[in-house]
């Protein structure tokens, strides 16, 4: 019934377990139609659609179901790139061209989980309303005709790559040309050694052929999927063993990209992590010097450190926070005109470049940003002083406003008073799981390990998913 209507896209597409509503067979389908559809009505023509997956085991066959949907739907064609980025389905949209670029992937979930993401020609994720109209479709469908799990039989109609015989690794090739072309320009990596752990997701074979087109000696790890080992105990949820690796080998730099490789951490030589925060001030200060940085401003989100904020202020760069999430990013960056944000993540977004965060174009960059300093990644990432940060997430029964929920609002003026000027608090809910995340940042990691727990347990007990009274 379209009262009990869900919102179905998050902030990152629509994801869900593969097989389960809203991805079964039926309602990907639904969702290519419909896309298929709306599209037409706007350009007032059959549109052109480019698709692309991860590695995991479901991703063949929902591609295959939304691109049977979007044919239905009257698109003039769809095509398949295959096993490919994120970001590679981005640029494909922009550049083949094609009215919408779709993304079967849930980045850095495991493989039990997949998701739908849409990007329009310009890079950019598909607009709110269109979204909306889908949702619509979506729940007008499925109330027609029942519930309905998937079928895989019924969504294998296509194939992996598409319906005409097109050329999935004609268009991988189009967007590694891209990447050591337009992106690379003049670099060369010779006499650098990199270690890449590829989340044995999309970019198992992208990233070690760019790295080593390039000139580099590329030590490349879990680069073998299965369909079900992507992101397992790898890529950049799982860094342990990659800061292990540069140092055995001996290597200058290594890189981990998630499940879609639209985001990347970096280790130094030395074996030290340097997340997002500390990218973006290597490479705000690189932009700075250059006079790249369009009103010495980085955008960045609210769960950036606040020592990242304080270190660019040294420079007179100054810091933007937004919500959190890439879109949101996006919107100030082209908002603001600014050159350069990201996330602590390692999600970042070049606009001049891209619209869309790239994991490998943000290694270019910042391999630039050493090979031009002769300088290690170790030093790049000195005057960068992290504060301590603890991030608990917290899975709940129902997303409530923080305020109205007595017990967290209170814990949440205690925690602030406690603070002062000398930290700060970020409660959230996550876009696209039911959970909240408590962050706090401050002088001490026990005062503020504390400070998080207690704010926790005052959100599991008020509502939390085995909170009394919970349905």
């Amino acid at each position: 019934m379209m009262k009990t209507m869900k919102k179905l896209f998050g902030t990152d597409g629509m994801r869900g377990e593969a097989g389960r509503f809203p991805l079964d067979a039926a309602t990907v389908r639904a969702a290519g139609r419909s896309l298929a559809r709306h599209l037409s009505a706007r350009l007032g023509r059959a549109p052109r659609v480019v698709t692309g997956r991860d590695t995991r085991e479901s991703g063949a066959w929902i591609e295959a179901a939304f691109l049977e949907g979007a044919l239905a739907g009257g698109a003039e064609r769809a095509e398949s790139a295959g096993v490919i980025t994120t970001p590679g389905v981005a640029y494909l949209a922009r550049s083949l061209p094609a009215d919408a670029g779709v993304v079967i992937s849930a980045s850095h979930n495991p493989f039990h989980d997949n998701g739908i993401k849409i990007f329009a020609p310009t890079g950019q994720k598909l607009d709110d309303a269109t979204e909306r109209l889908i949702e619509a479709d979506i729940y007008a469908e499925r109330g027609a005709v029942g519930d309905a799990g998937h079928d895989a039989d019924s969504a294998g109609a296509t194939g992996a790559g598409g319906p005409e015989g097109l050329r999935p690794a004609e268009l991988r090739a189009r967007y590694l040309d891209h990447l050591c072309g337009e992106v690379a320009g003049n670099l060369r990596l010779e006499g650098l050694s990199v270690v890449v752990d590829c989340a044995n997701g999309a970019a198992s074979e992208l990233a070690p052929a760019l790295l080593e087109r390039l000139g580099a000696r590329v030590v490349s790890t879990f680069d073998a999927p299965d369909g079900r080992n992507i992101n397992r105990d790898c890529g950049s949820l799982h860094t342990e063993q990659l800061c292990r690796r540069v140092v055995e080998e001996g290597a200058h730099f290594g890189v981990a990209y998630d499940g879609d490789a639209d985001r990347a951490l970096f280790v130094d030589a030395r074996g030290g992590l340097v997340d997002g925060d500390a990218t973006l001030w290597v490479l705000a200060q690189r932009m700075q010097e250059r006079g790249e940085l369009a009103g010495r401003r980085v955008v960045a989100t609210v769960m950036s450190n606040l020592g990242l904020e304080l270190a660019l202020r040294t420079r007179g760069i100054e810091l933007l926070r937004t919500d959190v999430g890439d879109k949101y990013v996006l919107e100030e960056l082209l908002r603001t005109g600014s050159a350069l944000g990201g996330e602590q993540s390692g999600h970042i977004i070049f606009p001049r470049l891209s619209l869309a965060g790239d994991g490998m174009t943000t290694t270019l960059n910042l391999l630039r940003a050493v090979v031009e300093a002769g300088r290690p990644l170790a030093e790049l990432t000195e005057g960068f002083r992290r504060y301590p940060q603890v991030l608990v997430n917290v899975r709940v029964r129902e997303k409530v406003p923080f305020e109205e929920v007595e017990e967290v609002a209170r814990g949440m003026r205690e925690v602030r008073e406690r603070l002062g000027d000398g930290g700060r608090l970020l409660l959230r809910y996550s876009g696209t799981e039911p959970l909240a995340r408590v962050m706090i940042e401050g002088q001490s990691q026990e005062e503020i390990d504390a400070l998080a727990e207690g704010l926790a347990g005052a959100i599991r007990r008020s509502i939390g998913e085995d909170a009394a009274g919970a349905s």
